[in-house]
């Protein structure tokens, strides 16, 4: 029988794996509109939000509560112990849907992409749904995801229209003038919103791993590695997660920068400033509520509702269209990918 700290660090090394994935498929999501829109080059749009994913993550897990999407994660979803097989079908799975949508250019959700792994896992694991936490499902899962892209088209929409009667009369010159400076704060904004929700979930999983191994192997887990009452995820849990998501950030995902940034719509810095920060407060909400949002549905509705602002032609709508197309498909494939996952991996971990 292996020990519990080897099961937690095939685990630590999945799961990580899937942050790193995570932070270069979702570096779109943070400068799309910057890089686009040519307010900062490419090197200096990906350094700073590498920088601020990192911040992102430590302060919405340090500062503001214990990690509430996180919680979301590791207790809200799955009732009982999760078995380490289980935790690992799901990060597969997510894996596998993740490098599959960004070598075909997609902003898919990395985020619902874990979730459907880990029901798909848990429920082919006890060949039940009975484990499931549906009410949680529905209502940080299911209700948000459907909620936030809406409410994202609809805040960009609304903003971009308030900033035209504002600057109404203004020229075009100064208007760029002072919104490519301000663009700059709008992606610092929406670099962080996006390290303080999507980073929390691996800190979910992980100290899923972290429960089901104190719980089975009680007394042989270093006291400082597990949860405490006043700290529902490790303080190195939350260090690990935001450096490595931070290090995958800031390689870029250059294929679906293009997708979101050039091929949907062709924005000017005004237009990125409105986005962003329309996503970003969407996203910021949701973390306090506890929600696992997608950063990259709200950032895309966003984008659809300023081009849309504008003139419903500025918006490319078959791009958009294969965009939702993936967004409706997450989460079921990713049930099925973790189900299958699990077939393979349950018979794999019981020989150790």
């Amino acid at each position: 029988m292996l020990s519990p700290i080897i099961f937690l660090i095939i685990v630590l090394l999945v799961a990580l794996t899937f942050t790193f994935i995570n932070g270069f498929h979702d570096t779109a999501n943070s400068i799309a509109t910057t890089v686009s829109t040519r307010v900062l080059s490419p090197k200096a749009a990906i350094a700073m939000a590498a920088i601020l994913n990192f911040v992102g993550a430590y302060v919405s897990t340090t500062f503001f509560g214990s990690g509430s999407v996180a919680g979301t994660i590791s207790k809200g979803l799955v009732s009982g112990t999760v078995e380490q097989h289980v935790i690992t079908s799901a990060l597969v799975a997510a894996i596998i849907w993740g490098l599959f949508t960004w070598k075909r250019g997609l902003p898919s959700s990395s985020s619902h992409a874990l979730i459907g792994g880990l029901l798909g896992a848990a429920i082919v694991d006890a060949m039940s749904t009975n484990s499931i936490q549906w009410n949680g499902v529905l209502d940080k899962v299911i209700i948000p995801l459907i909620a936030s892209p809406i409410i994202g088209l609809l805040a960009g929409f609304l903003v971009m229209n308030l900033l035209f009667e504002i600057l109404r009369g203004l020229s075009q010159y100064m208007v760029n003038r002072w919104f490519s400076k301000l663009q700059i704060v709008s992606s610092a904004f929406m670099a962080f919103s996006h390290g303080s929700n999507d980073a929390q979930k691996t800190m979910g999983i992980i100290t899923m791993s972290l429960l089901t191994l104190n719980a089975t192997h009680p007394g042989e887990l270093p006291q400082w590695m597990l949860p405490s009452a006043s700290h529902a995820i490790p303080f190195w849990v939350i260090i690990l997660c935001a450096v490595v998501m931070a290090l995958g950030t800031s390689l870029g995902g250059w294929r679906i920068i293009k997708t979101m940034g050039v091929n949907m719509i062709k924005l000017n810095p005004i237009g990125g400033f409105a986005a962003e920060t329309s996503a970003a407060i969407v996203i910021e909400t949701a973390s306090l509520l506890g929600a696992p949002v997608s950063t990259t549905h709200v950032i895309s509705a966003a984008i659809m509702g300023v081009g849309s602002a504008k003139r419903l032609s500025a918006v490319r709508w078959s791009v958009a269209r294969n965009i939702v197309i993936s967004w409706v498909f997450t989460i079921p494939v990713a049930v099925i990918l973790g189900g299958i996952v699990d077939l393979a991996m349950k018979p794999l971990f019981s020989l150790f």
